[in-house]
């Protein structure tokens, strides 16, 4: 190997709420070949606390962070509020950059950060895990590979652990399609590889929460995409499956069918006499823990081989488009023309 591909890549986390904490973890334990050099949170006493955790330093500014010559990249897992200027300002200051789903919440500021990307010349990775999760790799390869035919039915689907105990009004609006389904929307265009959503439709309600919906708060949804090969789509979400995390895609084609994903976190079965009982998985950091570290391998082999990343802005972008054709759809009560959104 040359050392450009043995090298540590050194990188640094933005933001230690849960997912960030479990990235950071990750970072400093799981992938090999890099090193995580800080935390920093504007909550200096959370940084603080994950920081003396995983033994690094930490911070509350990134702006000094960015400053830092001796680091390869940033890994962003602030507030989804907060990703696209973080992005640039990471971008512009010479670093690579992975953030977590969705790159942008608004389509102005996902162009703008899909700007900034190509004008950088470094890389920028978004965090659609699924991609790094094995079942998934291996149903996309099934499809690339022609060993369904031609896609015709799709679906995909999320349901977050339940109960659902977090307080809707502190959720923000549109949470379901902009930070939940926006997974499924990209596992979606991933799997009918070539071709581009061109028609959404979209139902939502608060049906584990009714009391919220005058809020704006809705925690179940389906949306329909129609791609230009003619494809059909289904994406599903729901905040409360009370059995626990649960993620899953299908891809239904003129030869066959490939499915992937399952809620177990082993495929262990336990037989007694009172039935069978499954491991199932109660957070997306269990179920998906592989496939967050996949990720991450693939970030610094980008960094180190100075090759665009697997996930880019470009495929953000178009996930988000998904998202909020489905916004509009919900207001208008109308199906959405996605080329309307560009």
């Amino acid at each position: 190997m040359t050392r450009l591909a043995t090298r540590t890549v050194r990188l640094a986390l933005v933001g230690t709420g849960r997912i960030g904490t479990h990235h950071a973890e990750a970072l400093a334990r799981h992938v090999p070949g890099v090193e995580l050099t800080s935390v920093v949170d504007p909550d200096a006493a959370a940084a603080g606390r994950l920081g003396d955790a995983l033994e690094v330093p930490s911070g509350s500014d990134p702006a000094a962070l960015l400053a830092t010559e001796d680091l390869d990249g940033v890994v962003i897992c602030a507030p989804a509020r907060f990703h696209a200027d973080l992005v640039i300002a990471a971008l512009e200051a010479g670093k690579h950059v992975f953030v977590e789903k969705p790159m942008a919440t608004t389509l102005a500021d996902a162009d703008r950060v899909v700007a900034a990307a190509d004008t950088a010349g470094t890389v920028l990775q978004v965090g659609f895990n699924r991609r790094f999760s094995p079942g998934f790799a291996a149903a996309r390869r099934a499809v690339v590979d022609g060993q369904i035919g031609t896609p015709q039915l799709l679906r995909s689907l999320t349901r977050d652990p339940g109960p659902f105990t977090a307080d809707p009004t502190r959720i923000p609006q549109w949470t379901i399609f902009l930070e939940t389904l926006i997974h499924d929307f990209d596992t979606l265009c991933w799997l009918n590889p070539g071709a581009t959503p061109t028609r959404v439709n979209a139902m939502a309600d608060a049906l584990v929460r009714p009391d919220a919906k005058a809020s704006g708060h809705l925690d179940t949804a389906v949306v329909t995409i129609t791609f230009d090969n003619g494809a059909i789509a289904t994406a599903e979400a729901s905040f409360s499956a009370l059995y626990g995390y649960d993620v899953r895609a299908e891809v239904f084609g003129s030869a066959g069918m490939v499915t992937a994903g399952d809620g177990r976190a082993t495929d262990m079965i336990l037989h007694l006499a009172d039935g069978r009982h499954v491991d199932t998985s109660r957070a997306d950091t269990d179920l998906l823990h592989t496939a967050y570290v996949g990720e991450f391998a693939a970030f610094a082999d980008a960094i180190r081989a100075q090759q665009p990343a697997v996930v880019g802005a470009r495929d953000a972008r178009t996930a988000l488009e998904i998202a909020h054709a489905a916004i509009r759809s919900i207001e208008n009560g109308t199906t959405v023309t996605v080329k309307d959104l560009r």
